[in-house]
């Protein structure tokens, strides 16, 4: 099978221009593009939907005053900006606050930030990007560099840009480790833009191993950087709990840890005899909560049900079917193990969500509801029952039935549930948001029937696979997914008319972590198809070019470079490194 498109002839004389246009990028830490008689545009990654140069740059110096509204003291808004003169001139930022919706003085050569009302908007140019919650505009002349939006969103998103409008030195963030001639300049260039979906995300599975917190905030910074607002942290599985939960002691004590683990790929029954476990403390996890919220990032947990519950059956053996010894499991694949849908098992489940939504202030709360065999429950009396009861016709319909007794819970509280593809199967819970991961067909079929969809197809969004041949690579799960291949993700299914594509409500990547033990290797295999997806999720279709999106990366990998990233390098210098 190709692994790659080949290149037309068409596109010849466009690659040629590339191959030109890297030499440029890799011999310089400036953020331009230069293109012989074309406009001088920057490397912006995801690229927004209008940027026009107008003329001559902006310069940040020891001083520059950023003025900044009076209601904006204080907040993240705040802090972000002086980081970012801090990291510039190694001071803190020099603020001048006013109060209004604008400023009744300028000075030259300032920063200047418009917190605009959504009224005032009426006749504004391009007030289409002011008017969504997380759009911006920004104008750079050589006496301002004005940041505009109606949301703090919104300008945390124009901060990003304008991140990546200076010179890549700036991702240091150490003022100590960048040269003393460095110049900061930002281009002259008028910038205004929002993205296309409301939910850009990534995930993490931290069950099958466990990550620090130091790693967690690092990853999203990540996110933040490619103004991705969604983190789906997978915060319990078969091989481990990994949140503690005041009510239930044992969750911490006995299901956070198991005896050894599994190497080498699935079925070679090799394990290294070493224990292994961690958990997050209720208080760690409110600091990367509000960590997140300073960047404006959501935190979607998820709390697996009624299946992938081997670890919590081993610490209360009694929300089971079987009478019988369960453990943390210490190798990959699907169990048997699934909750009984008993009164004490809700009860319990009820007291868990009600300090997981404690913790977690947004919409949503994950539930799984994926890869859930129904064996425990055809051999348990009481699940019989239960399907008797309720005039159920067979463990699917108990499947939905026990998922929308949740659904209902949560929705009293407040909350919605996102859940697998899986919960479509014998019926879907009237309000769930359905999340799309065997192809495209479980979200079609959600948004057919008016339900939210999040699409994470496997075949292009799940970044636990192979990028390269894996004679070469490090061990993954399977599969092979290139950065190419998921740049040329569609998100929205071609199955779906306009009206039934208003239920898309945007993608993630997933990162499942059998195979992967260490923050590098999450690096390594989130990065650079995060940075793709990034461009997927924000910008327009219309907008989608491959080789541009090829010779921007180039210098991205730069911005990856300061920060330490260890991204995959496969792409670094190599349009087709897979033919």
């Amino acid at each position: 099978m190709s692994m790659t498109k080949p290149i037309s002839n068409h596109n010849t004389a466009m690659l040629q221009k590339l191959i030109y246009l890297t030499c440029l990028l890799l011999c310089t830490s400036s953020s331009m593009i230069a293109q012989d008689s074309d406009p001088v545009l920057p490397a912006l990654i995801p690229v927004p939907k209008i940027m026009e140069p107008t003329g001559n740059p902006f310069m940040i110096v020891e001083g520059t005053p950023i003025i900044l509204p009076n209601e904006l003291e204080g907040t993240p808004i705040h802090s972000t900006l002086n980081e970012l003169m801090y990291t510039t001139t190694w001071l803190d930022g020099d603020f001048i606050f006013y109060e209004g919706t604008n400023p009744t003085f300028v000075t030259d050569s300032a920063i200047v930030v418009v917190l605009h009302n959504l009224e005032s908007l009426q006749n504004d140019y391009d007030h289409v990007h002011l008017r969504h919650k997380e759009g911006y505009r920004i104008l750079v002349t050589p006496k301002q560099l004005k940041l505009e939006a109606t949301t703090e969103h919104g300008l945390f998103n124009a901060i990003m840009t304008l991140r990546q409008l200076l010179p890549t030195e700036v991702e240091k963030e150490d003022p100590s480790r960048i040269s003393n001639n460095m110049i900061w300049t930002v281009p002259g260039m008028y910038i205004a833009d929002h993205p296309r979906f409301q939910y850009r995300g990534l995930h993490l599975d931290v069950g099958r191993h466990f990550m620090p917190v130091s790693f967690i905030k690092h990853y999203i910074d990540l996110m933040a950087m490619h103004k991705m607002n969604r983190f789906h942290w997978h915060l319990t599985e078969d091989q481990g709990w990994r949140i503690e939960i005041k009510a239930y002691p044992k969750l911490t004590e006995i299901a956070a840890f198991r005896e050894e683990t599994l190497i080498r790929r699935y079925g070679s029954e090799i394990y290294d005899n070493r224990p292994y476990g961690g958990y997050y403390t209720q208080e760690e996890i409110k600091k990367v909560v509000a960590y997140a919220a300073e960047k404006y990032i959501t935190i979607v947990p998820e709390i697996e049900m009624p299946g992938h519950t081997s670890a919590v059956l081993a610490a209360y053996p009694e929300y089971g079917c079987q009478n019988k010894k369960y453990k943390v499991q210490t190798t990959w694949g699907v169990f048997d193990d699934i909750f009984c849908p008993s009164e004490k098992t809700f009860g319990f489940l009820e007291d868990v969500l009600d300090e997981v939504m404690a913790l977690f202030p947004g919409e949503y709360i994950h539930i799984g509801g994926d890869e859930a065999p129904k064996k425990q429950w055809e051999e348990s009396e009481l699940a019989q029952k239960v399907i008797q009861r309720e005039k159920l016709k067979d463990e699917h319909e108990l499947q939905s039935y026990f998922i929308t007794r949740i659904e209902q819970y949560l929705n009293s509280k407040g909350r919605q549930i996102i859940g697998w593809d899986e919960i479509l199967e014998g019926g879907l819970a009237p309000r769930a948001t359905v999340m799309s991961w065997r192809g495209e067909r479980g979200g079609i079929e959600a948004a057919k029937m008016g339900h939210d969809v999040i699409m994470t197809p496997g075949n292009t969004n799940y970044f636990d696979h192979y990028q390269g041949n894996m004679m070469h690579e490090p061990l993954a799960i399977c599969c092979f997914t290139s950065v190419e291949d998921v740049y040329d993700y569609e998100p929205v299914p071609a199955a779906l008319s306009e009206e039934e594509a208003k239920y898309v409500l945007g993608a993630q990547g997933n990162v499942w972590t059998e195979y992967i033990r260490t923050p590098q290797k999450v690096e390594y295999m989130a990065y650079p198809r995060a940075t793709a997806l990034s461009e997927v999720l924000w910008s327009d279709p219309i907008q989608k070019d491959w080789y541009s999106f090829w010779a921007r990366l180039q210098h991205h990998f730069k911005r990856l470079d300061h920060r330490g990233v260890n991204y995959a390098p496969h792409y670094e210098g190599q349009l087709n490194p897979h033919e």
